[in-house]
């Protein structure tokens, strides 16, 4: 307690700074519908859990995951649940991951990632399709499954010079 009482408030509002950036993402669907690019769309969110369920897992939290996902499922009009099992499920992936890597490496957890957001997406779609009939466009999914995949690696960048600042560089 008096450890937590020693940070500065700035220095809190850092260490919330996944957390926070999560709810934003999830709250703010932001659309590339009004720049013309109709094939331009990645799923942030997804970035955003994997990483940092795999690197810091305690700084997300599986509630706090499981309720943005709910807050996205109200914004994007989904059935109530889809977006919180898929989020629940990169968190799964990702640990898995870090139980079985001895050495990480950002080439493996890429590719990991493209495994993990293919087989998430897959189930999600299903489950929208079978359970829900929400009628899904293909191309659409391919392209954002695309653009999240390649994103991923510049994401990775900037949250590790993020997570180097806020924790220090000898932090896992």
């Amino acid at each position: 307690m008096t450890e937590l009482s020693k940070l500065s408030i700035f220095k809190q509002l850092l260490e919330k700074g996944p957390i926070i950036l999560l709810f934003i993402a999830t709250l703010n669907e932001f659309d590339f519908n009004y720049l013309g690019l109709k094939y331009f769309s990645f799923n942030f969110p997804f970035i955003l859990i994997y990483y940092w369920s795999l690197k810091r897992p305690g700084s997300l939290g599986y509630g706090l995951i499981f309720l943005s996902g709910l807050f996205n499922d109200a914004v994007v009009g989904l059935p109530i649940g889809v977006s919180s099992l898929s989020y629940l499920f990169i968190c799964g992936f990702s640990s898995y991951l870090r139980n079985i890597t001895l050495r990480p490496s950002r080439m493996n957890d890429w590719l990991f990632f493209g495994f993990t957001i293919l087989v998430v997406n897959s189930l999600m779609f299903a489950i929208s399709n079978i359970f829900f009939n929400v009628q899904i466009v293909y191309e659409d999914i391919l392209v954002n499954m695309l653009f999240t995949f390649l994103f991923y690696i510049l994401f990775s960048i900037l949250f590790e010079l993020y997570k180097n600042f806020v924790y220090g560089a000898s932090s896992v």
